[in-house]
Parts: C-alpha cells; structure tokens; sequence
C-alpha cells in the first residue's frame, strides 16, 4: 500500500510535470477562414428609421444658426416678414413631438407627417434667413462660399461639399449615391426657372443654393437614425 506520504510527492510530481507541459505548448490562435468561405451577417433592418429628438434638433438648429438661443434664433428665423417663414417654437414644439403640459399632452412617441412637416418648415426658414445673412454678414453661417452669377460644374462641386458637410458631416463624395451631381441639376434647374421670376428677394444664384440647402435639411440621413 502506497503510504500518503509517497502518495502526496506523487501528486506533487504530476502537477508539476502538467504546468510545465501547458507552458512549453505554443498558444491557441484562431485561424483565417479558407478562401471561398464568407461569414454570414445578418443585414436585415431590424427596425425602421426615427426622426431624432425634437431636443437634438433644436439644439442642431441653434448651432446652425450660429450658437444663438432659442428666442434669439426666433427672432433670426422670423426675419423683417414676420410669420411668413416662421411663426414662434410655441406654436412648433407640440408638433416636433414634445410634451405641452400647459394641455397635458404627452410626447409624441411615433414619428407623423405632421412632425416631418414641422421640422422641414422650421429648416425652410433656416436656410433663406441664413442667406440673407451670409450674403452680408461676416462669418457666414452656412453659405461660407462666394455665389457668382455663372457657375459650372467644377465651380458647383467645391461650394455643394461645404454645404454637405454643414448639414450631413462627411464630404459630399463619400456619399452612397451620384449626390453632387443630382444636386447640380437641381441647383441649374432652379436657377433657370427663378431668372424668369420678378420681384424676388432672391438672384436666381441665390434660389439655387436654397434650394440646396433645402434639399440637405430635408435630407433622410439629417433627420433620421
């Protein structure tokens, strides 16, 4: 019979023997795939695109609007014409989906055409008062280019990515589609039908860049997560 003293040295020996053993052995690391053997990812949407907070857009609207506050920017947006573009974040902030607890009604929590309708009015007012300011006033707040009278492509492209990237944060040709030049015809189309227009506070220059502008602000990637 194996005394327990023999037997303790034995069990000492084998511990031994395995830590040495599991030392010398190389590391496990996980290997390439074969070529021709792609791993499956799931890209299915798993849920549909929401309209971002009604507070991320205001305080996105602010800063576009050079950092100002919120009475200040209503003033900005309403402009010499009054309530012609903007009527006052008391008559807007029920719509864009916030609470109003002067009625009691709750946020909104399912995105509505209302509200879509809502924020697109408020980023219209943006845009033409940010013209008016910018072809005066220096810094500019989102127009940061020159507007000539005549403008091809080349010129177009440059002036589109300052925009682009104001509103949407990357250069214009990183974009997943042929963006620049969809915003180019839109740009010369309405430039040609604004140089028939009389009494327009706007040079027909002028109502092509806000029709950009207007096309970034309604843009999906702006306005949805």
């Amino acid at each position: 019979m194996i005394s327990s003293k023999k037997l303790f040295a034995l069990s000492i020996v084998a511990l031994l023997a395995g830590c040495s053993k599991s030392a010398s052995e190389p590391e496990a690391r996980p290997q390439p795939l074969p070529p021709g053997h792609g791993v499956a990812q799931d890209t299915t949407p798993k849920e549909g695109p929401r309209l971002i907070t009604a507070e991320s857009y205001i305080r996105t609207y602010l800063t576009l609007f050079g950092g100002l506050s919120p009475m200040q920017a209503q003033l900005e947006a309403r402009g010499a014409d009054g309530s012609k573009l903007f009527d006052s974040w008391r008559d807007y902030l029920g719509t864009m989906g916030m609470p109003d607890y002067r009625f009691d009604t709750p946020r909104v929590s399912q995105t509505n055409t209302l509200m879509i309708a809502t924020f697109e009015r408020a980023g219209v007012a943006l845009c033409d008062r940010a013209l008016e300011h910018d072809r005066t006033v220096k810094p500019r707040l989102i127009y940061d280019f020159d507007m000539p009278a005549k403008l091809d492509a080349a010129g177009f492209e440059p002036r589109f990515d300052v925009v682009h990237r104001t509103f949407l944060n990357y250069p214009a040709k990183l974009a997943p589609t042929d963006r620049t030049n969809r915003f180019w015809k839109l740009y010369q189309d309405t430039a040609t039908g604004h140089a028939k227009v009389t009494g327009s506070r706007f040079s027909p220059a002028e109502a092509g860049w806000a029709a950009v502008c207007y096309g970034l602000i309604r843009h999906p990637e702006f306005h949805l997560y």
